[in-house]
């Protein structure tokens, strides 16, 4: 069994060399690379390395969109002996500066002059760094007499020629399996990230353990790639889990294109955050509210049979007798519109979902499968199946890993993916990684009677009220977000008397339910503002939360926000997750006023 990247590699190669292994498109057309292309080019790529002076055990930095370019880049580094690291197209000169330094990269790629620029603009910071490799276009950077040298692509390739193939052989047979060999930069909140150290064994055993779970027939298995390479999650679906069984993999044009393109790619898994289902949910139900009163009827019986045959399956009952004719006149059209007809298996992970967006795909036949997890641990710590999935709960322990629960209901897992520790920082390392070998996650969960895991809330997301209660945001902010109208939400009172909370609207819905409601509002704007429309918000606040939780976990104010959280404006992490510091200091004004007046003047309890 294959314990080294470059075995895998090198395998599937021979299993599947004339297959195709990635697709791109480029100038309107997608264009295909075979495995051995493939391979081909990833030799070729360590040998440039090595040519431009990558050591062995340094990093080597890569920002960019999703492509061919970034993975060759990626495991090119990883044969050299090298340890990509990853950075977020998002991220600021001084972001890059630090990860590159931080990895003590001699080579660092760029997939546009753009984030080329953000080198040359700290490039004096970078004392260690001697060549960008600008991955797409035409090379605009003029050189000035100092810095690191901005070449291309094709001229980084060419470079290899200096280099013999022995030499590269040289680097592969000193790995040994707990070499680290990928470093994923956590995107933390504060403060500067942590560099998570993935070994060999690490990747290849999570990969091999993920592709047995989730991967059909190898040659069938289609992928789309589009979420941030630098998560570990994506790197598992685009790089890893694709070489481990020599499935296609396809990269989407762009995340505003991710819907055109799952229509034309139609992929067999498809992994999407929770933001990505939320705003499909929320274009469907938009698109719905328009529809004739004929059409509605019929989807809300197709929607009611489709969640009682969801929930039935789950129990391992049958499910309802028109089941299948809601799928054959409902179901199916929807996941063909969506692109998801020929997927097996539909997966969230990387932030929590609320339970109404697990229940609006379900009704719809569309089971959203839970795998929760985190860089620490390679990605997976538990999954779920088709056969085998509970709404609400984030699976059970992948095969051959180990899952608890501590005294103060803290998650911990234990087992090959469990990552090596925190490169430069030893003593982080030891807080994380018990001397047992268990990784404590910081969130707090449940496991039930047939292993199901259910997480409630991050350990330092808790917030503890001027009582003393101690309250789980997240469980709050899913039941918000189950009012069609909110389209994302943040809970606050950390030390306050009640709770509150800070919501965004979804534009394509304001506008429908303003003329429900009798409000005149017709966008986000003047229904912040409307008495009418505020007056609506609080009576499905108190609907759909405090009606449903004890009086402590009432939501007695809100205030609507302006505009969506965003990645753009600093309050959500590249893989959506909300930044709460970031919120609370962003809008602490707002969250000022909240307090600054009686609850009672709001939402009831």
């Amino acid at each position: 069994m294959a314990t080294l990247v470059h075995e895998v590699l090198e395998e599937t190669v021979r299993k599947h060399g004339d297959g195709p292994a990635l697709r791109v498109k480029r100038d309107g057309v997608w264009r295909t690379m075979t495995w051995r292309a493939y391979g081909a080019a990833i030799r070729r790529a360590a040998r440039a390395l090595i040519h431009f002076g990558m050591q062995p055990g340094t990093g080597v930095s890569i920002i960019g969109a999703n492509s061919p370019e970034w993975l060759i880049a990626d495991v090119g580094a990883i044969l050299a002996g090298g340890m990509p690291a990853g950075i977020y197209t998002t991220n600021s000169p001084d972001q890059v500066r630090y990860v590159t330094d931080h990895c003590d990269a001699a080579v660092s790629f760029a997939d546009t002059p753009a984030q080329v620029q953000k080198f040359l603009e700290v490039k004096d910071q970078l004392p260690k760094l001697k060549v960008v490799v600008q991955m797409l276009g035409k090379v605009e950077a003029k050189p000035n007499g100092s810095g690191p040298r901005v070449i291309s692509w094709d001229d980084f390739l060419a470079a290899a020629d200096e280099v013999p193939e022995a030499k590269l052989d040289e680097r592969i047979a000193a790995q040994k399996p707990d070499d680290c060999c990928t470093l994923i930069y956590t995107s933390g909140t504060t403060g500067d990230p942590k560099a998570v150290m993935i070994t060999h064994t690490n990747i290849v055993w999570t990969a091999k353990t993920t592709s047995d779970t989730f991967f059909g027939a190898a040659s069938e298995e289609i992928i789309l790639s589009y979420l941030p390479l630098s998560h570990i999650a994506e790197q598992m679906m685009s790089i890893h889990g694709p070489m481990a069984i020599g499935g296609l993999l396809y990269f989407a044009e762009s995340i505003e294109k991710l819907g055109e393109n799952l229509a034309e790619v139609r992929p067999t898994i498809f992994l999407g955050v929770p933001r990505v289902w939320e705003k499909i949910q929320a274009k469907m139900m938009a698109a719905g509210a328009s529809a004739p009163p004929l059409r509605k009827k019929l989807v809300a019986w197709a929607k009611k049979v489709g969640l009682e045959g969801g929930y039935a399956a789950q129990r391992g009952e049958a499910r309802p007798l028109l089941y299948g004719l809601a799928n054959k006149i409902v179901f199916s059209k929807v996941r063909e519109r969506l692109g998801l007809d020929r997927a097996r298996i539909c997966v969230t992970s990387a932030a929590p979902i609320s339970r109404d967006t697990l229940e609006f795909f379900l009704s719809l036949g569309i089971p959203i499968l839970e795998i929760y997890g985190m860089s620490e641990c390679t990605g997976p710590a538990t999954f779920s199946m088709p056969e085998s999935y509970q709404t609400g709960k984030v699976g059970t322990c992948i095969p051959g890993g180990e899952l608890k629960i501590a005294e103060d209901g803290e998650v911990c897992m234990r087992g090959k993916h469990v990552f090596k520790g925190y490169f430069k920082n030893e003593a982080v390392t030891k807080e994380t990684i018990d001397e047992e070998g268990w990784l404590h996650s910081g969130d707090i969960g449940t496991i039930d009677g047939r292993g199901f895991l259910q997480i409630t809330d991050r350990k330092k997301d808790l917030l503890i009220t001027a009582g003393g209660e101690n309250i789980a945001p997240q469980v709050l902010e899913g039941m918000l977000k189950a009012i069609p109208v909110v389209q994302q939400a943040v809970v606050v009172g950390d030390r306050k008397k009640f709770l509150a909370a800070l919501l965004t609207l979804d534009p394509e819905r304001v506008a429908t339910d303003a003329a429900a409601c009798g409000s005149s509002a017709k966008d986000v704007a003047s229904a912040a503002k409307d008495a009418t429309f505020r007056r609506f918000l609080e009576k499905k606040i108190d609907e759909h939360v405090n009606s449903k939780v004890a009086r402590v976990q009432t939501i007695k104010k809100f205030v609507v926000l302006p505009a969506e959280l965003s990645i753009e404006g600093g309050e959500l992490t590249p893989t959506m997750k909300v930044k709460r510091k970031v919120v609370n200091e962003k809008y602490a004004r707002e969250i000022e006023e909240i307090y600054a007046e009686p609850a009672e003047q709001t939402a009831s309890a």
